[in-house]
């Protein structure tokens, strides 16, 4: 029956405690919680009020700590300007975790370099009823909270088997597609022997082999190519001489003299090359490179 009065009393001060203000200069401060009693742990709120006229400046409560009590959170500042009035407004969540009575102490906040407080607010901390034939609980007992997406699962569940489904038919028909594809035999058209020598020339040029110092291998594809060219489209059994036997069987190939001779120099410059090690300027590379595809030009053109 103490506690009880004693807890009236106090709700009866906080119900009609004054805010402290000063009517003659318009400024009010006050700050108010929305209960007077709770259990340890569990949240109030703390409202901060100040009114005053328009033109006053402010410096608002510095609240970073309250002794007994723990802050949770602080909401923004809210300033309202009406009629004249400038209305500032506070939310801060606080709880305590000390049992008894607390007191929430006065606030300072500085107006027109003047210091006006709040009043001191009494918050009675206790704890839950306990009764000792019952197993022990939480302050609050668990809720359960039924979760959202457990209603969608089927459904997604449902969505996922039939688009893998549909990707495994449509995989296993592509695959017969390809397969009955892969039966049917492929026209490809041939390459003629000028067509063939042009390609690889053309390829040769792009490797730009003797930019990556390998001439070597450059003069020796490029002798390739005219003695493939000269088996395939003239019948000349190049792939098994020399160069030097090749040029000898040149000389039966109606060249002009100034084709023969150039043709033959590129063929002694590819022996250097390769077997002398001989390294060619790189405007030689391209005179010689020219010299086999005019060649090559030249004589398919030639009946055989």
């Amino acid at each position: 029956m103490k506690i009880k009065m004693v807890h009236i009393y106090w709700m009866f001060i906080c119900a009609t405690a004054f805010h402290r203000g000063f009517a003659q200069t318009g400024i009010t401060v006050k700050a108010t919680v929305d209960r007077n009693a709770i259990l340890i742990g569990e949240p109030i709120e703390l409202h901060l009020e100040a009114d005053m006229p328009a033109a006053n400046k402010a410096a608002w409560f510095a609240i970073d700590s309250i002794a007994h009590f723990d802050v949770i959170q602080k909401a923004d500042l809210d300033s309202v300007v009406s009629a004249g009035t400038r209305s500032l407004r506070q939310n801060i969540r606080i709880t305590s975790f000390d049992s008894g009575m607390q007191v929430i102490p006065p606030f300072q906040v500085m107006i027109n370099n003047q210091t006006y407080y709040t009043d001191s607010i009494p918050v009675m901390v206790s704890f839950s009823n306990f009764d000792r034939s019952r197993d022990y609980h939480d302050i609050k007992d668990i809720i359960e909270v039924e979760n959202p997406a457990v209603r969608y699962i089927v459904w997604i569940l449902a969505c996922f088997t039939i688009i893998c489904t549909a990707a495994l038919i449509w995989l296993l028909s592509r695959k017969e597609a390809v397969n009955a594809s892969a039966d049917e035999p492929v026209a490809v058209a041939k390459e003629t022997a000028y067509q063939e020598a042009i390609r690889s020339l053309e390829e040769l040029y792009k490797q730009q082999l003797t930019a990556k110092g390998q001439s070597k291998l450059y003069y020796t594809r490029l002798n390739d190519i005219l003695r493939i060219f000269l088996w395939h489209k003239m019948g000349i059994d190049s792939l098994e001489k020399t160069n030097e036997e090749l040029i000898l069987l040149l000389q039966r190939v109606p060249l002009n003299r100034d084709q023969f001779s150039q043709l033959a120099q590129v063929l002694r410059m590819s022996d250097f090359v390769k077997f002398a090690k001989y390294l060619p300027k790189d405007s030689d590379n391209e005179q010689n490179f020219k010299i086999i595809h005019s060649s090559v030009d030249v004589l398919n053109t030639i009946e055989t």
